[in-house]
């Protein structure tokens, strides 16, 4: 395992009795890089997160963290993530600050970090008040403050906008981006396309347990890209023109120099139909 590898999976299986959920995987993620793990429902997202996260042994292959095996090293791979699951799971009776605490002592870390955590996701001013009465919003926000308490140089985040009003979106997104700034090694799944593109160094795209893409954002739309033209003629008549192709592009031109178009729309291959063409699966 190179020392640039904060995360390494080799073949990696997992099954569900006689499903194969992850299908010998191969996926390599960089120290301080963000990077993206997306794929239709079903592709083994989260079946590839649980066994980072040591909820599921892998059924073959390996895996490690910053050069440590996940099985055998168990006990020293733990403290080195923080994760932030899909669904929250707080002690409703509690405080934000209270819920953080309790978290705080499994590290032995400090109340003046819980604080730093609390004002870090903007919940300072909410810090005492009964998770019960936070908005779905607050709860996601909750949830990563308690994933950053002991610092981890690694951190797992399934759907970590869910759920998020626009500003607590951006908060947590320029959040990520700042700690990979500082060295952490960020690993998630989002849904949102947009952000996707915005904050992924790379993405992987995983479908029926088998990787099918692993590029940057940009790289992926360059490679699956298709322009084409919309064009309503003066007559009525609708066409369209593929303008990857020179002869086409010609016609267009002509057209457009006899003046016989009504209205022309061009249309950019986006990452979303990248994913399509490469999963046969909408992005949802």
């Amino acid at each position: 395992m190179s020392s640039h590898d904060a995360i390494r999976l080799e073949g990696l299986i997992v099954r569900y009795g006689s499903f194969s959920a992850v299908d010998r995987l191969d996926l390599v993620v960089r120290r301080g890089e963000l990077f993206g793990l997306l794929g239709p429902n079903g592709a083994g997202k989260s079946s590839t997160l649980r066994v980072l996260i040591g909820q599921h042994r892998p059924d073959g292959g390996r895996v490690s963290v910053n050069g440590l095996d996940v099985v055998r090293d168990w006990p020293l791979v733990k403290p080195l993530f923080g994760y932030v699951p899909d669904r929250e799971n707080h002690f409703d009776e509690f405080t934000g600050r209270r819920n953080l605490r309790v978290f705080a002592g499994l590290y032995s870390i400090s109340d003046q970090r819980v604080d730093e955590c609390l004002r870090l996701v903007e919940l300072a001013e909410a810090a005492d008040v009964p998770v019960r009465g936070y908005s779905l919003g607050m709860r996601r926000k909750l949830l990563l403050a308690r994933a950053l308490l002991h610092r981890p140089p690694v951190l797992y985040l399934d759907e970590p906008t869910a759920n998020l009003d626009q500003h607590s979106a951006a908060l947590v997104r320029r959040t990520l981006r700042a700690l990979v700034a500082d060295g952490v090694t960020v690993l998630l799944t989002m849904h949102n396309m947009e952000e996707v593109e915005e904050i992924c160094d790379r993405v992987a795209i995983l479908n029926r347990g088998r990787l099918v893409a692993l590029d940057t954002p940009l790289n992926l739309r360059r490679q699956h890209h298709e322009r084409s033209a919309d064009v309503i003629l003066r007559d009525g008549r609708r066409v369209s023109y593929n303008l990857e192709r020179a002869d086409e592009r010609a016609e267009l031109a002509a057209q457009v120099a006899a003046g016989t178009v009504d209205s022309l729309r061009t249309r950019e291959f986006d990452f979303r139909a990248a994913f399509l063409k490469l999963t046969g699966t909408e992005f949802n």
